[in-house]
């Protein structure tokens, strides 16, 4: 059952994995089995043929222990992130609850569990309100094909974004989201371009970039306003294989539990880069800080039009959904 759930939630991996890399769809496929093993193997392990109290307590554990590092580093597509759906505006109360829903679907209570979660997800059907943005945010969504793995940017990408960013200005926008790797690298010259178009504009922007030093780099967010701009987040955890390396150099810097909210236009925000979206022990730091807006950047050029992004717009909209959160989104495409 664990193998099956796994697979068919990751089911876009393999054509993720051929579309990045440049492999063969079959090496995809290896990726793909090979990602659900940790997770399948905590599952069997913990299983057991007792009855009474013994199943659901040792499923509790096995979420755990999917939920956070080190296991949680590759937890993605816990069952937990159904909370938002199920509980909406709950917050901690929401995650008990399905952490007791979870655990009763492994009693022999199990008839009472579907019942009573079908009927709160019948419920939110009939209610749901999708979070929005707060007056004078918008979120940018951009379509470009980037080169060195994503994270570089041309300057003619530079001058159309400036030009999409204009526009939402002119519309009325006060506050920008553009997605991951918007920027490309970070340098000087890039600060400076993008702060001389936004002079007189009173707009401030949040974006993502590439932080490199001789060593590594970082997968960062960025502010920039027409009189300054600075990195105010590094990515907690990278896309394992693919950018967090830690066997060589060269790889994106994991900073675990590092700035689980930062300061953005003046406000308190809840980073969430790509991959840390389909966590949970990120987002769940971080609403131990009490953030005011979430904010959910990716970049998935590599995607190939399979249910990657979907899946992680449908995980920022349950954890803001959750705890009654705004709700910020931002994607390259």
């Amino acid at each position: 059952m664990a193998a099956g759930y796994f697979l068919g939630a990751s089911r876009g991996l393999p054509t993720g994995v051929s579309g990045f890399f440049g492999y063969q769809f079959s090496i995809g496929i290896a990726i793909w089995l090979t990602a659900s093993l940790p997770f399948v193997a905590v599952y069997t392990l913990l299983w057991t043929v007792k009855r009474g109290w013994h199943r659901p307590l040792r499923y509790l554990i096995a979420t755990f222990l999917m939920g956070v590092p080190p296991l949680g580093i590759i937890g993605w597509a816990s069952p937990i992130t159904a909370a938002g759906i199920l509980f909406p505006g709950w917050g901690w109360w929401g995650l008990g609850a399905m952490a007791a829903g979870l655990m009763l679907m492994a009693s022999r209570y199990w008839p009472v569990a579907v019942l009573v979660l079908g009927g709160c997800y019948a419920w939110s059907i009939a209610s749901w309100i999708a979070p929005t943005a707060p007056d004078g945010w918008v979120g940018i969504n951009t379509e470009f094909r980037l080169s060195t793995g994503g994270r570089n940017a041309s300057y003619e990408q530079h001058l159309e974004t400036i030009a999409l960013v204009m526009k939402a200005a002119q519309a009325g926008a006060r506050t920008i989201v553009l997605p991951e790797s918007a920027f490309g690298v970070w340098t000087r010259t890039t600060e400076q371009l993008w702060g001389r178009y936004l002079v007189g504009s009173g707009v401030t922007i949040y974006g993502g970039a590439t932080a490199i030093d001789p060593a590594s780099y970082d997968n960062v967010a960025t502010e920039i306003m027409p009189e300054r701009s600075r990195i105010i987040y590094r990515q907690r955890m990278p896309v394992p294989l693919s950018m967090w390396q830690p066997w060589g150099r060269g790889g994106a810097r994991a900073h675990f539990f590092e700035s689980p909210t930062t300061e953005f236009a003046g406000v308190s925000v809840a980073p969430l880069i790509c991959y840390e979206q389909l966590l949970i022990w990120p987002v769940i730091q971080s609403m131990f800080y009490d953030p005011e807006v979430i904010v959910a950047t990716g970049n998935g050029w590599w995607t190939g039009g399979s249910n990657v992004i979907a899946i992680q717009k449908a995980s920022a909209q349950s954890w803001a959904s959750l705890f009654g959160l705004p709700l910020v989104m931002a994607f390259n495409t």
